[in-house]
């Protein structure tokens, strides 16, 4: 994937994310990444009162949403009408979940966005990521989201390294990408949209929409 082919309109709908002007403030997806905690906080102040309970400092809860007791969240979170939260999930900070995307057990999010329909619904670690419209993580899916050599990361592109000066970014998933179970995403990883990665893979730099990854130097086109 070419850098031109990663800017917020090639890898999403913006109308299926509250955040869709964040997005269009800027061109390319890690670009939004530093600024997702005080966007959700200016927003937060706009939502409606007859749809939205505010809790906490900076926590609005879309009133058709029920919030299981054992979730642990922290401040600077907007979840979206008809969204699914299932028990001992940790929201740990600048967390958007759209409409009726689901937050499953044990799933830790922290400053991220989840665009309308995502599902990241069992034992998931999402952070410093965005995923898009109706994207999946299968159960244990991963992104890591810090070099082993704490550099900044660098996003892999068929035409040579961006630099994102970012110390902690994880992945960027296109819409309808599909993560199989015990994935891991390196720092970094972007995704183009309709997707598919097999289970157990090690994903690092950039995946082609419309692929299936099959492992690491085997990535074949979807047949129409």
């Amino acid at each position: 994937m070419r850098k031109e082919d990663m800017t917020n309109h090639d890898l999403f709908d913006l109308n299926h994310t509250i955040a869709k002007l964040l997005f269009e403030r800027h061109t390319y997806p890690w670009e939004v990444i530093p600024r997702i905690g005080e966007f959700i906080t200016s927003l937060g102040e706009l939502l409606p009162e007859e749809e939205y309970n505010h809790m906490g400092k900076a926590i609005w809860i879309h009133k058709s949403v029920k919030i299981p007791p054992t979730v642990c969240m922290a401040d600077n979170v907007i979840i979206c009408k008809d969204a699914q939260i299932r028990q001992s999930a940790f929201f740990r900070g600048n967390v958007l979940v759209g409409e009726r995307a689901v937050v499953g057990n044990s799933t830790e999010l922290k400053n991220v966005i989840l665009f309308d329909g995502v599902q990241v619904p069992h034992y998931n670690y999402i952070g410093d990521s965005i995923l898009g419209y109706k994207s999946h993580m299968g159960a244990s899916a991963l992104t890591s989201n810090v070099k082993s050599d704490k550099s900044l990361v660098k996003i892999h592109a068929k035409d040579g390294d961006i630099e994102t000066g970012l110390k902690k970014l994880g992945a960027i998933l296109g819409d309808f990408v599909e993560v199989g179970c015990g994935s891991v995403l390196n720092p970094g990883t972007v995704i183009g949209p309709k997707t598919n990665i097999y289970p157990l893979c090690s994903v690092r730099g950039c995946v082609d929409g419309g692929c299936i990854y099959k492992r690491d130097g085997e990535i074949v086109e979807k047949r129409v």
